[in-house]
Parts: structure tokens; C-alpha cells; sequence
């Protein structure tokens, strides 16, 4: 039975790395073919697409009744992303921050946290909590597009989006990828929680750990190989907009559909530990990449200072629980 959950995540971890793929190729594709800029399509479509795994693996986690691996899967991703995947592309290529629009979504992904910290504080996501998160998702995606549209092609991040978003592809081809894309994610999700929740019981490990440790770093690994791609590539605002973008709509709608779905308590773990931890993952990563006095930039030693702080709380969590 363990080797049989074991393969399921395996299978299920690469069926969604595909299957992202394909629908963020295919939906940007689509709507580049419908007359919109690139910089938009990268804001929205993609940041939002590369969180699609998350949101249905924390659905179907709340459909299964498994709280713990839907809030845990938010939370972890956004850990993982901070730490193990910016962590990993600026030891890659030092990561320069010269996009205005990423200077302002600073800001915004604090407030995005503060608002789902306020909603947590009680110890339930409900119903109402999954309105309001998915409310406020509507409200970002339409100040997302209002800066698409001041920016235009004058943001560096512009000229990175177009350079990357395919520019010739039919549009039935498109939408085809799209229902492809999406039909695969759906499977690979059901599939995923199902090999995760079975190897927390047989182990004994709470679901909060799996969707915060195993869960969490396999449904980050489109942002990795965006960020990885992007820092190759010397497109560092689109290494480090991904990934703030990603945490915000991990916030909002990965914790806002599973509250809408089946509500659930937290666990106070998340509160007491993991909510804290990835404030002060953003908060450090905010010191780094700012650039107070000019452009920012993540050098390799902050990458790499990024990179063993979420090594240490992979530790942290692995000695809680053997605990």
C-alpha cells in the first residue's frame, strides 16, 4: 500500500508539472490571440496559472474532509516558494529587481497576508471567509490588470512576458491546450491527494505536515521551473514576479475555495508556527529584494540565506513530528 501511494504522488506530482504547463501555455497563447498585452497575460494568466495546481489540490483535500492538507498546501507553497525556489534561482543568477510593478506587489502581498491572517484568527475558515478571500481575488486581478495597463511596454517585465508568450499558435490549438491542461490537472490533483493523505495515515503524520512538506513542494514546482527558466534565461522580474503573485493567489484562492467548499477549522499550528514562518520568509525577502536606495537585487549569499531557512524548517517540522 505505501508503494502504491508513493508512485500515485510521483505520478501525480509529473502529470501536474505537465498539465500547468500546457494550460498556462495554452491560455496565454489565447489570450495574446485575443489582443492582450504581455504584460497583463503575465500578471494574471500566468501568476494565476502557476497557482492552479495548489487551489485544486486544496479543493479536493477540503471535498475529502482533510483541512489540514488543504491550509497546509497554501501556507507551504508560499514557504516553498520564498525559500526553496528564489532561494534556488539567485544562487543560480543573482536576481536584479528593476520592474516598478514588482515593487508595488510588495505592498499588495502584505495586505493579501494581514486580510487572510484576520481571517484565520479564530481558528475556522467558513464559508463567509472563502467569500471574502475569493472577493478580494477579484479585486487583485483587477488592480493586476489596471498596472498592466499604466505600464504598458515601458516596465522591463513587459519586454520579459512578450519575449516569452507564444506569439504564433492557433487559437483552436490554444483552447485545445487549455481543456487539455485543465482535464490533466484535475486528475493529477485527485491523484496527488489521494497518495498523500494514505501515506499520513500509514506513517502517523498529520495531513497539516504532508500538505505543508511533500504537498507543498510538489505543487511549487511550476513556480520553480518558471523562476529557474527566468533566471537562466536573465529575466529576473519574471523569476521573482511569479512568486509574488503565486503567494498571493495562494492566499486567496487557494485558502478560498476549500473555506467555500467544506468548511473547516485551522489547525493552530498554523497560527502558532507556519503563519509567522512565512511572514518572516516575506519580510526577509523584502529587505533583500527591495532596493531602498535603487534598484534591488537578490544576490547568491541572500539566495542562499533564502535557501537554508527553508531547509531549516523542513528540519523544524521533521523534528515536531518525530516528537
Amino acid at each position: 500500500m505505501l508503494w502504491i501511494s508513493i508512485s500515485a504522488i510521483i505520478g501525480g506530482f509529473a502529470l501536474l508539472v505537465w498539465s500547468a504547463d500546457r494550460f498556462i501555455t495554452g491560455a496565454a497563447a489565447m489570450a495574446r490571440d485575443l489582443g492582450v498585452s504581455p504584460l497583463i497575460i503575465g500578471l494574471t494568466i500566468v501568476g494565476f496559472g502557476t497557482s492552479v495546481p495548489e487551489m485544486l489540490v486544496s479543493a479536493m483535500a477540503a471535498w475529502a474532509g482533510e483541512p489540514g492538507l488543504a491550509i497546509g498546501n497554501a501556507i507551504g507553497s508560499n514557504i516553498a516558494n520564498m525559500g526553496l525556489v528564489l532561494g534556488s534561482a539567485a544562487l543560480l543568477r543573482p536576481l536584479a529587481v528593476r520592474s516598478q510593478t514588482l515593487r508595488r506587489e510588495f505592498p499588495m502581498l502584505f495586505a493579501v497576508m494581514l486580510l487572510a491572517l484576520a481571517l484565520l484568527w479564530n481558528g475556522r475558515l467558513g464559508r463567509l471567509d472563502g467569500v471574502i478571500l475569493l472577493a478580494a481575488l477579484v479585486l487583485l486581478l483587477g488592480w493586476l490588470v489596471h498596472q498592466g495597463l499604466r505600464e504598458r511596454s515601458g516596465d522591463p517585465m513587459a519586454r520579459e512576458y512578450s519575449a516569452e508568450i507564444p506569439a504564433q499558435m492557433p487559437l483552436a490549438r490554444a483552447l485545445l491546450l487549455v481543456a487539455v491542461g485543465l482535464g490533466a490537472l484535475l486528475i493529477s490533483s485527485r491523484l496527488l491527494v489521494w497518495g498523500a493523505v494514505n501515506i499520513a495515515h500509514l506513517l502517523g503524520v498529520s495531513d497539516l505536515v504532508i500538505g505543508l512538506t511533500v504537498v507543498a513542494i510538489g505543487t511549487s514546482l511550476p513556480e520553480l521551473a518558471a523562476s529557474l527558466f527566468g533566471a537562466i534565461r536573465n529575466e529576473p522580474d519574471i523569476a521573482i514576479g511569479n512568486v509574488l503573485g503565486s503567494n498571493m493567489f495562494n492566499l486567496l484562492a487557494v485558502m478560498g475555495l476549500p473555506g467555500l467548499i467544506h468548511p473547516l477549522a485551522v489547525p493552530p499550528e498554523v497560527l502558532r508556527r507556519d503563519f509567522p514562518i512565512m511572514s518572516a520568509f516575506a519580510v526577509v525577502l523584502f529587505l533583500m529584494a527591495y532596493g531602498f536606495r535603487g534598484p534591488g537585487r537578490l544576490s547568491r549569499i541572500e539566495g542562499a540565506l533564502l535557501l537554508c531557512g527553508f531547509i531549516a524548517y523542513m528540519g523544524l517540522l521533521y523534528h515536531q513530528s518525530v516528537g
